[in-house]
């Protein structure tokens, strides 16, 4: 079987002052950052040669969203080479800053929380078939989501406890550490908001695809990962269970009785016990849960019957997903030490507070957790883990540079990126979107390519082939 699926992440600004103690604020490091973007594409919002988009978003945080994917080792290449344009761009508005004669560096982060507790995303997106029961997943979907941060999560330093509205302001100072700090912004099961009532997952309905045959599964939950092991494991898992659901496996769909509550409450249970309620009241555990859905997934990986395609990823996902619960179980995570985010955060936290005689609250521990994130080239941690094989990579040097320049070939981001490298070459005034290609000219020759998985479109080859 075969599903469309991508991420976009959005990613933070900050800006390290130098010996004038002069520092820059977000808007002014986009406008630096983006100059290159508005020269090349006259827009701060742009489709680039290799099918993704690049954009400025609300809050000055640019965004980077993939291609369209069928497989996960190209949705893991695309998102690795998402990194890899941003940090080109860093590195030149760095120097357009110091030609100004402005000192200090310009930092950007892969995460999702800044120091003043604006939250931004990442969002991941899978296409479905229009005739599936949309209540139905949703219902049996959340649960999962509200687990899976478990298995996936970045990560964070959080409040010990939680606000189950945006409009508490109370002082929640004593800290502790946690799974993820996305999951203390989450207000709704599902909605149809994505800011002030921010849902687990959004509904919608935009499928960017033929809208009779697809919709557009928006999940807007997850943390940004660093670690491509962790994003097998996040992107990996949740197809599977998309597959599941799709081929009408007998998953119980008794959802959670308080879905809002439950993702803070095991956002702060490091062991995956606590118990949640159903909505038929029983009560299970995230542990239990996501035994189970691994039990479930597990068949349809050893049966082929699934869309994470061909390249030997959906035996790993499954592999990580079965050595993640035993360490839950056991609390012995070195078998999962260099490819869970959240472990590996754990694991430098702890360290750094043995080490200095401190607490969560220190400033050195905030700047650890930042650095983490950091995807800065002088100044990010993750790189260097990565570097001294301390944090696993499944994406090699040469799929991240050819990423960056070609799209996948067995969807229509193949066709897009063929036309934006053919109509920018000709020097040929055009406009794209996720469907549609147009050249803007007297004679405005347009095509619409509603079947995102298909590579090939005999009138956009011709659009093409006449520029």
């Amino acid at each position: 079987m075969a599903r469309i699926y991508g991420l976009e992440t959005e990613y933070g600004l900050a800006h390290t002052p130098g010996e004038d103690h002069k520092r820059i604020g977000p808007e002014e490091i986009a406008r630096y950052l983006f100059r290159p973007v508005v020269e090349w594409g006259r827009s701060s919002n742009v489709f680039l040669p290799n099918g993704s988009r690049l954009y400025l978003d609300v809050g000055s945080h640019p965004e980077y969203a993939t291609a369209e994917c069928d497989s996960l080792g190209d949705l893991l290449a695309q998102d690795r080479a998402g990194e890899a344009l941003m940090i080109d761009l860093l590195e030149k508005a760095q120097a357009s800053i110091a030609a100004d004669g402005l000192s200090g560096r310009i930092h950007m982060v892969k995460n999702n929380t800044d120091a003043a507790g604006n939250s931004y995303g990442s969002h991941e997106n899978f296409l479905i078939r229009r005739g599936l029961d949309f209540n139905r997943l949703t219902t049996v979907l959340l649960p999962f989501l509200v687990t899976r941060q478990l298995l996936v999560g970045a990560g964070a330093i959080i409040p010990r406890t939680s606000s189950l509205s945006p409009d508490d302001t109370a002082d929640r100072g004593d800290l502790t550490f946690g799974l993820s700090a996305r999951s203390d912004v989450m207000w709704e099961g599902l909605s149809s908001a994505t800011t002030r009532s921010r849902p687990i997952i959004n509904a919608r309905d935009e499928p960017h695809a033929d809208a009779e045959k697809y919709r557009r599964l928006h999940v807007i939950v997850g943390d940004s990962s660093m670690s491509t092991a962790t994003s097998a494991l996040k992107l990996g898992s949740a197809v599977l269970m998309l597959d599941l659901i799709e081929q009408g496996a007998r998953i119980p769909d008794h959802g959670l009785r308080h879905p809002v509550r439950d993702i803070r409450v095991v956002a702060r249970d490091l062991t995956g016990r606590t118990r949640l309620e159903r909505t038929d009241g029983s009560t299970t555990t995230p542990l239990g849960l996501l035994a189970d859905y691994r039990d479930r997934a597990a068949h349809l990986v050893e049966t082929g019957d699934h869309s994470l395609g061909e390249d030997g990823l959906a035996g790993y996902v499954i592999d990580l997903w079965t050595r993640m619960l035993e360490a839950l179980g056991s609390q012995d995570f070195s078998a999962v030490d260099t490819e869970i985010d959240w472990v590996m955060k754990r694991a430098l936290i702890d360290r750094a507070m043995t080490r200095g005689g401190i607490g969560l609250g220190d400033p050195q521990i905030q700047r650890l957790d930042i650095a983490y994130h950091d995807i800065t080239p002088a100044t990010g941690l993750f790189p260097k883990l990565e570097a001294a094989g301390l944090a696993k990579s499944l994406v090699t040097a040469q799929a991240q540079t050819a990423a960056k320049d070609e799209p996948p070939m067995s969807t229509r981001a193949a066709v897009r990126g063929a036309f934006i490298r053919a109509a920018h070459d000709a020097r040929r005034d055009y406009t794209v979107d996720w469907v549609h290609l147009r050249l803007n000219d007297e004679s405005g020759r347009a095509v619409a390519l509603k079947d995102p998985f298909s590579p090939t479109h005999p009138q956009a080859e011709a659009l093409i082939a006449g520029l």
